[in-house]
């Protein structure tokens, strides 16, 4: 008796939620309805057959039940076709009912319309990149063996077509509204998937091979992508926006980005001319990047020029220095203006980085130095490398021989919220996952005492 009432009680339960419950799809922002009407009769088969297999065990439960004095005995029945046949009938419509829409819709999945538009996305533990094809309309070929600091899309160089395509090394992408689009989509590494909820598409990405999915935006608005494939430890923030602007807008925005060839013939940065611009840094930072906490100035000496640049440009865009609990953040942004054009940066950043690199005092209590590789080699090192210089390749600077006062006050800047919650920061806001590793205050200090010795 009591079981009977427990699996009435979970199939009221189970209706109960799915009416109360306050997960639904997202409001779909493509053309793939039929995608959910699909998900919806598979839903529907399924919560009709377990609702009734549910009943019937509960009625089943109830009605044969042992009862003290009853002389009924189970009868073993070892066939019986007729129920057999109607299982087997009904059990087929069910599986009809839910695959053969899904074979429809996979028709459709993959034959793409001939005007719709082409774009590459580029994955990479743990960020994305992005590329459209320029004024031939064709996208050049790529591998990943033409992968380099200047090259991160892997774009052949020798590919004529390639030379045009635009290119988007920030996790954002636009698409034009009402508009077909092809996605073709690579791995640099491991898996990964791109799915955007709102699209109701989404597609694995696999090393070697070039994946592809196609949509036909209906609304504008931005939109998460998200790697539903799990592709290591920052899997949780890989992230990035899709954006659905009015087809003029989309080719506006195109225009303003740039395009391989123009990234590839950047003229090389005049160390000359970085280091007078250098002269108004040095008040602070020291003649030759040593760093000054007095004057609360890191040391910069040991950094990577993209990682400088980068930092120089979002003071200037406010992406730093313009959270009101930041002091001394507030008071570097008007600094940074002073190189302000992208080759004056570039200049600047090649100048520190041709600074010998010194190794600064320690300034923090010692930690747990076991505890503390521990904790970086199971977080941080996947960035920052497992020897703390950093990667170009995962955007991450570098760490050791770096000023250790400054990394706890950026740690703590980071788990305040006051670095890395700006939505121009690309990479930041990654940080304000990771820096949870360390759970506690002894912890960081733990993991600094590490980093700092790997000087």
């Amino acid at each position: 008796m009591a079981i009977a009432v427990v699996l009435f009680l979970l199939v009221v339960g189970t209706v109960v939620f799915h009416f109360a419950s306050p997960w639904w799809f997202t409001e779909i922002a493509s053309h793939w309805t039929n995608i959910d009407f699909t998900i919806n009769l598979t839903f529907w088969v399924t919560g009709i057959v377990f609702i009734a297999v549910n009943l019937f065990m509960a009625y089943s439960v109830y009605r044969y039940r042992q009862r003290k004095g009853s002389e009924h005995k189970a009868v073993y029945e070892p066939e019986n076709a007729k129920l057999e046949s109607g299982l087997t009938i009904l059990t087929t419509i069910g599986v009809v009912a839910m695959l053969a829409p899904g074979l429809f819709v996979w028709a459709q999945f993959v034959s793409v319309p001939d005007d719709a538009m082409e774009f590459e996305a580029f994955a990479s533990q743990w960020q994305w990149s992005f590329r459209y094809p320029g004024a031939d309309g064709v996208l050049g070929t790529a591998d990943i063996e033409h992968i380099t600091e200047r090259n991160p899309w892997g774009i052949n160089p020798n590919d004529p077509n390639g030379q045009d395509d635009v290119v988007v090394k920030r996790p954002t992408m636009v698409l034009p509204l009402d508009q077909p689009v092809k996605a073709l989509l690579r791995s640099r590494d491991v898996l990964h998937n791109y799915t955007v909820p709102q699209f109701r598409v989404k597609m694995d990405m696999v090393p070697g091979m070039v994946s592809y999915l196609w949509l036909t935006p209906t609304r504008t608005g931005s939109f998460e992508i998200l790697c539903e494939q799990y592709c290591g430890l920052g899997h949780h923030i890989m992230r990035a926006t899709v954006n659905v602007m009015e087809p003029g807008d989309f080719t506006t925005w195109l225009a303003q980005q740039p395009t391989f060839a123009e990234t590839q013939q950047q003229a090389p940065a005049d160390i000359a001319a970085g280091q007078q611009s250098y002269a108004v840094c040095a008040s602070c930072h020291g003649a030759s990047g040593e760093g000054n906490r007095a004057l609360n100035a890191p040391k910069l000496a040991g950094l990577q020029p993209w990682y400088i640049d980068r930092q120089l440009r979002y003071y200037q865009e406010g992406v730093r220095g313009s959270d009101p609990d930041d002091t001394f953040g507030q008071m570097m942004a008007p600094m940074a203006n002073m190189v302000a054009s992208e080759d004056a940066r570039r200049n600047v950043s090649a100048y520190i980085a041709s600074l010998p690199v010194t190794t600064p005092a320690e300034t923090l209590p010692p930690g747990d130095i076991a505890r503390g590789m521990r904790i970086y080699q199971a977080n941080c090192a996947a960035c920052h490398g497992s020897d703390g210089r950093g990667s170009w390749g995962t955007d991450a600077p570098a760490l050791a021989r770096m000023d250790d006062w400054y990394m706890a006050s950026q740690l703590n800047n980071y788990r305040a919220g006051i670095r890395g919650s700006h939505d121009g920061d690309d990479y930041g806001y990654q940080m304000l996952s990771m820096v949870k590793a360390m759970r506690t205050q002894q912890q960081q200090d733990d993991v600094l005492t590490y980093i700092n010795s790997l000087r």
